[in-house]
């Protein structure tokens, strides 16, 4: 091997241990690689296939926060795959869960629905089977266009009725003391189980809720129970007094939570499973389950995807609150790669999301996009290889050209002229324009213009001043209108949007002011704001001579 060769092979060795610190490649490598169960001693089996899940509950709105955890899945999930083995996602629809309370939109009267699986509840609008149907037929019309390949969809309702999990449940039922002395070791202080607590939980023969129904005995693989009141944190779900006798393998109820998940693990083989920060806590729902699955049911616990959940501008999602991004809304503004880079970030990071910082997380995406097509190189190799990475994990199919020109300046351009044709002129008047990029440039102005008039604050709306208001002068002090006249006096010149940036550092500094308030002077003269849209590229837009006349005035 010759040195050169050396030292490529060196290169690409630093690249790669890089790339590995990204937490996707790191639980992928776990996944693939661990060799003992966590609890026992039992010797992990070989794979085929390598299944990551993801999963929602359909008792509750289908947001991008939901999403959130199909996309960190996929990432998972891929980069399995990039490593060369044979790998699958899945999705299950976790709807045998009870209607809690009455979501905004629905009549009131399905009041008498609280409690009731939501698989089982009519369609308040008429055009699906059932509730559940209705609400989860919406989120799958669009999840695809946010992973990679088509996801595996499994329904808990229906897979229990088919008998899929019938020799999990057995085994969990038959080792009932273990399961039992699990639940109990993690219970808090004070609040034992009572002796005749079993993981499974009916549905009611009588009155079809699931909620309601309490154990009252196990025998010989059945559960006896009676149908009584529960109380919610809002609802209440009216329980009917039936005793009853309820056969698990016949699969009309569901296993309690801290057993279902141990069943599916070993049931579906899965390796790695997404959760919220809450999950990492030791004695909640994941470390049970765990337990269980590998003590009980025989099967490797799955690497957990622990991560942080996503707020809308310092407030939790909810629709009560009206505050709920779904998909199809953020598709109008955002490409579906752009949400996966935003996932893609820190795990253990809360993600705070806000309509008006669309513009910022788009540059971030574009800078990461010239890191990894070699555009802009970085001193310190590790981060250079970690951008490289959340840039190429981001992406759906090849990774994205760069748009050659800022989503902030199109959200400006949109405003200022009333056609495709004319803002692709413009570009090319300023040097944004190729006509390589063609297609991905008028997909941003189309989402540039959507945020504009669906999303944008209203500090974001654009209205060009003609003259100089008296209140604007009144907070220009004399350098800021001394550098303000030196800049309309140079636009006669014929400068290029660099030139024109560099001349306004120089213009600063002449002035004895600071960059940012020579920036706040032109915008206030010409907006009557603080801030706007990348000056130099605003100006060309616009007009030199137009701006000129305007900074003439002040």
């Amino acid at each position: 091997m010759s040195p050169e060769e050396k030292s490529k092979k060196t290169e690409k060795s630093k690249e790669e241990k890089a790339i590995s610190l990204f937490w996707a490649d790191q639980l992928a490598s776990e996944s693939v690689s661990r060799k003992k169960f966590r609890f026992t001693d039992d010797k992990v089996p070989e794979f085929k296939k390598f299944v990551v899940k993801s999963a929602a509950s359909i008792s509750g709105v289908l947001h991008i926060g939901r999403l959130s955890d199909t996309i960190r899945c996929d990432m998972v999930y891929k980069a399995i795959k990039d490593m060369g083995y044979t790998a699958e996602l899945i999705w299950t629809a976790d709807n045998v869960d009870p209607l809690r309370k009455i979501p905004e939109g629905i009549p009131k009267s399905y009041v008498e629905y609280i409690g009731v699986p939501v698989t089982d509840i009519p369609d308040p609008d008429g055009c699906h089977e059932s509730y559940e149907a209705h609400h989860k037929s919406f989120y799958l019309e669009v999840v695809n266009k946010f992973i990679h390949d088509k996801v595996t969809v499994y329904s808990m309702r229906e897979e229990y009725l088919k008998g899929s999990f019938k020799e999990e449940i057995k085994k969990i039922l038959d080792d009932y003391s273990l399961v039992f002395e699990i639940h109990s070791k993690n219970r808090p202080k004070g609040r034992p189980l009572k002796k005749e607590w079993n993981p499974w939980q009916p549905i009611c023969k009588n009155c079809g809720k699931i909620i309601t129904t309490v154990a009252t005995s196990i025998e010989n693989g059945k559960v006896g129970y009676i149908c009584k009141d529960y109380q919610f944190k809002t609802q209440s779900a009216k329980g009917c007094g039936y005793e009853g006798v309820d056969d698990p393998a016949k699969g009309n109820g569901k296993l309690l939570y801290k057993s279902e998940l141990a069943a599916q693990w070993a049931h579906w083989k899965v390796v790695s499973e997404g959760f919220g920060k809450e999950y990492q806590v030791p004695g909640s729902a994941f470390w049970i389950n765990a337990e269980i699955v590998e003590k009980v049911l025989k099967f490797p616990m799955p690497v957990p995807i622990f991560y942080e959940h996503i707020i809308i501008a310092g407030v939790k999602m909810s629709a009560s609150l009206g505050n709920v991004i779904y998909p199809s809304n953020w598709l109008k503004a955002g490409t579906p790669e752009l949400l996966r880079f935003f996932y893609g970030k820190k795990l253990m990071k809360t993600r705070d999301f806000s309509w008006a910082d669309l513009p910022i997380l788009y540059d971030d995406y574009d800078k990461h996009a010239k890191v990894f097509y070699g555009q802009q190189q970085l001193e310190n190799k590790k981060e250079e290889a970690h951008m490289k990475r959340l840039y190429e994990i981001s992406q759906l199919k090849t990774p994205e050209k760069i748009i050659p020109v800022d989503f902030s300046h199109l959200t400006f351009l949109t405003q200022f002229f009333d056609s495709d044709e004319k803002i692709i002129e413009s570009l090319k008047q300023t040097g944004h324009y190729s006509k390589e990029y063609h297609e991905g440039i008028e997909k941003r102005i189309e989402l540039a213009r959507n945020w504009i008039n669906l999303y944008a604050p209203p500090e974001a709306k654009i209205v060009l001043k003609t003259e100089v208001s008296e209140d604007v002068r009144k907070q220009i002090s004399e350098n800021q209108k001394k550098a303000l006249k030196e800049l309309g006096d140079n636009l006669s010149k014929n400068l290029k949007e660099e030139e024109l940036h560099n001349l306004f550092w120089q213009i600063s500094e002449k002035n004895g002011i600071k960059p940012q308030e020579f920036f706040k002077a032109v915008y206030l003269a010409l907006l009557e704001k603080e801030r706007g849209p990348k000056l130099a590229p605003f100006i060309l837009t616009v007009g030199k001579e137009k701006v000129a006349g305007i900074l003439g005035k002040v």
